[in-house]
C-alpha cells in the first residue's frame, strides 16, 4: 500500500539460477490490451522513483534475496515507457553503488511500443534489455487487442527495433500472448517470423492465462507446440512461458486490485508493496 493507499502489486518467480522480481510501474494502466485484466483498471496514477525502487527493495528484504544475484523485470502494472522519467530514475537507483548495485543486464523493460520512448531509451547510458509486447501479426488485429498500435503501427515499431543498439550477444524478446482462435493459427507463425526477418530477436509465447472478464481462453498445449516449432523451423530461439501465480491472480495479465484489496500467499511470495 502506497502512501495515498492506493495498492500495486509486485511478483517474486522462483526461477534458477537467479530469482526474478516482476515490478509496476503505474497504479493500473492506460494500454487497455484486450486479455490484461491491469488494462480494465484505467490509469489511475504514475509511480514515483522511490515506489518504484521501493518494490526491489521490500521483495530482496522479503526474500532474503539482497545478497544474492536476481533479475528484474518490468512486466508488472503498467506501461513503463508511458512513465518514463520515473521509471529511469527507478534504475539508476537501483544500479548505484548506494542503491542494489543492479546490472542493467539482469533488468529488462518490456512495453507495448511507445516508438518516442523507445527512442529515448536507445540513447540510455545504463539500457535494460527490451521485450516488445507484440501480440498479433498484422495491424487489424493487433489494433484491437493492443489499442495503442493504432498509434504506432507494426512497422513502425519493428523499425525502430532494427535500429535499436543491442549489447553484443543481446536479442530482443517478443512477447506473444496465445489466443485459441485468434493469433494461433500456423500461418500467424509464419507472418511472425517475416515480421521479425532482420531484428536480433527472440520469442516468448506466453498462453494466456484465463480470468473473469476476458473474452478469451487458452490454446492447446498442441496448437502452443506447432506455432512455435514453425518459429523454431526458422531459426528463432522460442520460448513458452510458464504460468505462475495463476491461483492468487499473480500470473501474466492477471495483476489487478480487487475491490482496492488484494489477498496476497506468502507461500507463493506474491507480495504486495507497503
Amino acid at each position: 500500500e502506497l502512501a495515498d493507499h492506493r495498492r500495486i502489486e509486485a511478483v517474486f518467480i522462483p526461477d534458477t539460477p537467479a530469482m526474478t522480481f516482476c515490478i509496476s510501474t503505474q497504479v493500473g494502466c492506460a494500454m487497455g490490451c484486450g486479455f490484461c485484466l491491469t488494462g480494465k483498471m484505467g490509469l489511475v496514477r504514475n509511480l514515483t522513483a522511490g515506489e518504484i525502487a521501493g518494490q526491489v527493495r521490500v521483495l530482496a528484504n522479503a526474500t532474503h534475496m539482497l545478497e544474492h544475484p536476481f533479475n528484474i523485470v518490468l512486466m508488472g502494472m503498467g506501461e513503463p515507457l508511458h512513465n518514463y522519467d520515473p521509471t529511469m530514475k527507478a534504475l539508476r537507483i537501483l544500479h548505484s553503488e548506494h542503491g542494489l548495485a543492479v546490472s542493467p543486464r539482469r533488468v529488462t523493460l518490456s512495453t507495448v511500443g511507445i516508438v518516442p520512448g523507445l527512442q529515448r531509451l536507445a540513447k540510455e547510458p545504463l539500457m535494460p534489455n527490451l521485450a516488445i509486447s507484440l501480440h498479433a501479426t498484422t495491424d487489424e488485429q493487433r489494433s484491437e487487442l493492443v489499442p495503442p498500435n493504432r498509434k504506432y503501427p507494426l512497422a513502425e515499431i519493428l523499425e525502430t527495433c532494427r535500429r535499436f543498439p543491442l549489447k553484443r550477444r543481446s536479442r530482443i524478446t517478443f512477447e506473444y500472448v496465445m489466443l485459441d482462435g485468434v493469433n494461433d493459427t500456423p500461418e500467424d507463425a509464419r507472418r511472425l517470423a517475416r515480421l521479425l526477418s532482420g531484428i536480433k530477436a527472440k520469442v516468448n509465447l506466453i498462453p494466456l492465462n484465463p480470468a473473469p472478464g476476458i473474452p478469451f481462453e487458452r490454446p492447446s498445449d498442441e496448437r502452443i507446440d506447432r506455432f512455435a516449432q514453425i518459429l523454431a523451423d526458422r531459426h528463432f530461439t522460442v520460448s513458452v512461458r510458464k504460468s505462475r501465480g495463476q491461483d492468487i491472480r499473480a500470473a501474466c495479465g492477471q495483476l489487478i486490485v480487487e475491490g482496492g484489496v488484494k489477498k496476497s500467499a506468502a507461500q507463493q511470495m506474491a507480495l504486495l508493496i507497503g
